[in-house]
């Protein structure tokens, strides 16, 4: 069985998956690969500053990855993940 200290990442992975606005970002970047935080804010119909912070905690969990271009911020799922994103990911 693990102890508590092997199971923090998988704590931390399913807290970032554990929200409807985070799994609808996921799924629109499953759909279009790389997008803005405009893009991706616009398509879920929540504001900029919320959709950032919400891309904050799915970075900060390793299931985005961003890139930055000219101005604007980019983000992509990110293709290092666990298991479990993985699996929840195919869901989407």
């Amino acid at each position: 069985m693990k102890n508590q200290k092997d199971l923090r990442p998988l704590e931390k992975t399913l807290k970032a998956l554990s929200n409807k606005r985070r799994l609808g970002i996921l799924s629109f970047l499953k759909k279009s690969g790389e997008a803005s935080v405009g893009d991706i804010a616009e398509d879920i119909n929540l504001s900029f500053k919320a959709t950032s912070k919400h891309l904050g905690i799915l970075f900060s969990a390793d299931i985005v990855e961003r890139a930055q271009r000219s101005l604007q911020m980019l983000y992509s799922i990110s293709a290092d993940q666990s298991a479990a994103a993985k699996q929840i990911l195919y869901l989407l």
